[in-house]
């Protein structure tokens, strides 16, 4: 072997890495296992580190072989991003971005930078996943993900953040139910009810906030359903099955017989916040925050 790494070496470690198993890795890979295992121990030799323990009963990932796998997988995800974008390059674009959000950034702000990016730069194309707050720091972390839009009113380190929006929380009713905004006095009115939350999948930080509006109240809810989406809370809240608190910028957009009460007097603010992986050099990532130096609605 040449003094180098080359990038088969690592496709063929993340596959032992995902398998922990040669002779599956092999079969996945298309290559006999003995030539397999030659890879893996040219790759070692190379490193001069053991990037796995093996016997026969198991193969497990050394220390050294776990930080491998993250930064091969960065490096993957990168390449493949880095393909996808020469090939809108090619054909006379600029490339893409990848974007996560939450459903609720859907409603608030992600439409009007979108039509701000294709007024400004039409050449960028966009790619984007609905995902929770978790699983958006994580893909921008591991280069799957170049842009995100999370609940929360800062970001992680070595993730660099911009807060967008800052919204108040409502409560969600049936259409037909007693309590309107006139006779409304406050979250307490409620204790008795069925709540339907945004479930901690979607964001940790932002169902504890809910949870402490509860705790401010003197009371814990009783909650019957828990979802990631707004349109079925919405949909539960409609059929009767519980009331829900939302934040309030998601009254807008659904032809529901719902009804929204501004919690006015409580002092949880949710954030809604732009993130990207600090010091890229990706000038697509750079373009689109610029979009935020205008005045969002």
């Amino acid at each position: 072997m040449s003094n180098q790494i080359e990038f088969r070496h690592l496709r063929y470690f993340m596959v032992v890495a995902q398998e922990l198993h040669f002779r599956k890795a092999s079969e996945r890979l298309f290559i006999t296992q003995p030539g397999l295992s030659r890879q893996i121990k040219q790759l070692e030799e190379e490193l001069q580190v053991q990037l796995f323990i093996r016997n026969k009963r198991q193969v497990e990932l050394t220390d050294a072989g776990r930080y491998l796998y993250d930064e091969s997988a960065n490096l993957v995800n990168h390449l493949e991003s880095i393909k996808r974008s020469i090939k809108l390059i090619d054909k006379g674009e600029e490339g893409e971005i990848n974007i996560g959000f939450v459903g609720s950034a859907m409603q608030a702000v992600i439409p009007e930078l979108l039509l701000r990016l294709k007024d400004i730069f039409p050449k960028i194309h966009t790619s984007l996943e609905e995902m929770s707050n978790e699983d958006q720091i994580f893909a921008i972390e591991h280069n799957k993900l170049d842009i995100g839009f999370i609940r929360a009113k800062q970001a992680p380190d070595g993730i660099a953040y911009r807060q967008i929006f800052k919204d108040t929380f409502s409560i969600v009713l049936p259409g037909s139910h007693r309590i309107t905004e006139a006779n409304f006095k406050d979250l307490s009115q409620f204790s008795q009810e069925n709540f339907i939350l945004f479930s901690s999948d979607y964001s940790r930080t932002y169902y504890n906030k809910v949870m402490s509006i509860f705790d401010d109240h003197g009371f814990s809810p009783r909650i019957s359903h828990k979802s990631v989406h707004a349109n079925t809370i919405f949909r539960l809240v409609e059929n009767g099955l519980g009331i829900a608190i939302v934040p309030t910028s998601l009254q807008h957009g659904y032809d529901l017989d719902i009804k929204f009460i501004e919690l006015k007097n409580v002092k949880q603010i949710t954030y809604l916040s732009l993130i990207w992986k600090e010091g890229t050099t990706n000038q697509l990532i750079h373009k689109f925050v610029s979009l935020l130096d205008k005045k969002l609605p």
